[in-house]
């Protein structure tokens, strides 16, 4: 493996979704926006529903990740993902209707039945799936 590429690997509860050497990855940990190079110092953060940008040489791939834990070393990044989705693989209506479902259970702050964090991370990985198809 080049000095400047590291392995990276992206993995959800049903399978292996991305496992393939990159030279730079960016994703935002609950700390804040991330981007990592390789020889990065040893590091684990929990991941923020968010979109996921990964760097090879000139390509550059994009995926929706639900929300999890990245592990960082040296030469290899695992991130665990609850989920994850490719752009085109997200359904770009169904997830604006996620998105608005979220924000009327958010507006409901008078309602005791409504779970706060719960509609916060819908409302998160609904962004997260749109940012990925439209930018």
């Amino acid at each position: 493996m080049a000095e400047n590429k590291f392995e990276l690997k992206i993995i959800t509860p049903d399978a292996m979704f991305y496992e393939r050497e990159a030279d730079f990855v960016e994703f935002t940990a609950t700390t804040g926006e991330m981007g990592v190079y390789a020889q990065h110092v040893p590091t684990t953060t929990i991941l923020e529903p968010c979109v996921v940008t990964i760097h090879n040489g000139d390509e550059q791939k994009k995926a929706a990740v639900a929300g999890g834990f990245v592990e960082i070393l040296k030469e290899r990044i695992t991130i665990m993902a609850e989920d994850a989705n490719w752009p085109e693989d997200i359904d770009l209506e169904r997830a604006k209707k996620a998105k608005e479902r979220a924000e009327k259970w958010l507006t409901r702050k008078d309602d005791a039945k409504t779970d706060v964090a719960r509609a916060e991370t819908a409302l998160k990985r609904a962004i997260a799936r749109i940012e990925a198809v439209e930018k």
